[in-house]
């Protein structure tokens, strides 16, 4: 459990994090840092709008729901590569992702940013834990996530952590889209995220990957976006479990329960092939 907080005053370099996960490959240890990051971080508006482009949102004076995580996503990659963090960031698979989005994401130009990792747990393919972002603006807590990771090979002791199974569920398709090509590389100049298993087949294939995937975190975005009537803009929690990745490019169908303060959605692919399962309540 996290009981020290460090203030970050300067943003790190993105090229020094990146060096730093490319050249780390080993598992160093298996207990989580308690010591987590903070930041004051400004909102930039271009990048804003290039976000809601590259991810389907409409103009708004809202933040989409899933942004915050590109606002915190250089603290993230410092946290996960320092030198006691002990599982090396690239390889690590995002299992699921729940926000909660606590009041109207309006007006908002400065936040301060929190991350930290815990509830590190053994899984039947290595260990799970958590890595937990948090926003706040001068009202007070705004926006909370968990982002649940899997990192292979750790061997932990106790009882294991098993995914949940899916379930069927009477839904109605909303829209479809195709995710194109490079739809990764338009969302890593976005978001920050360069993981090679996003970018190009030559790269994904170095990972294990037959071609790119789009990345979580964008499909996520996308389904959202594609929702936007038919949830809260407040009050609203929204967990996702990351099934099969949606190849590059490839077209993906999205069903969800009718508009309302709570609901289940899916997205598949071709031959009902389920990429991610979620649904939405309030907080």
């Amino acid at each position: 459990m996290t009981n020290q907080w460090e203030e970050i005053n300067t943003a790190p370099s993105m090229s020094v994090l990146y060096a730093k996960a490319a050249t780390r490959r080993k598992i160093t240890g298996t207990a989580l840092p308690d010591v987590g990051l903070r930041q004051v971080i400004q909102v930039d508006q271009k990048n804003l709008a290039a976000y809601r482009k590259v991810c389907g949102f409409s103009e708004s004076g809202l933040l989409p729901p899933t942004y915050p995580h590109v606002l915190a996503f250089a603290l993230q990659m410092q946290l996960l590569t320092a030198r006691d963090f002990p599982f090396p960031l690239l390889g690590l698979i995002h299992l699921s992702n729940r926000i909660r989005v606590l009041r109207p994401m309006g007006g908002v130009s400065q936040v301060r940013a929190s991350v930290n990792v815990e509830n590190l747990q053994p899984h039947a393919k290595g260990a799970v834990f958590d890595l937990v972002t948090r926003i706040e603006d001068q009202l007070g807590p705004l926006w909370e996530a968990e982002s649940r990771m899997l990192c292979k090979g750790v061997q932990l002791d106790g009882a294991l952590v098993e995914d949940p199974p899916s379930s069927a569920l009477d839904l109605i398709e909303v829209t479809r889209w195709t995710a194109p090509a490079d739809i990764g590389r338009q969302y890593a100049k976005v978001s920050g995220d360069y993981n090679p298993i996003h970018l190009s087949s030559a790269s994904a294939r170095l990972f294990g990957f037959p071609t790119a995937i789009a990345h979580g975190l964008w499909n996520k975005a996308r389904t959202l976006a594609a929702l936007d009537d038919h949830l809260p803009e407040a009050n609203i929690e929204i967990e996702v479990a990351f099934k099969k990745p949606v190849r590059l490019p490839s077209e993906v169908t999205l069903l969800a329960s009718a508009a309302g303060s709570s609901g289940h959605l899916r997205l598949v692919g071709a031959g009902d092939l389920e990429h991610m399962l979620g649904s939405w309540q309030p907080v």
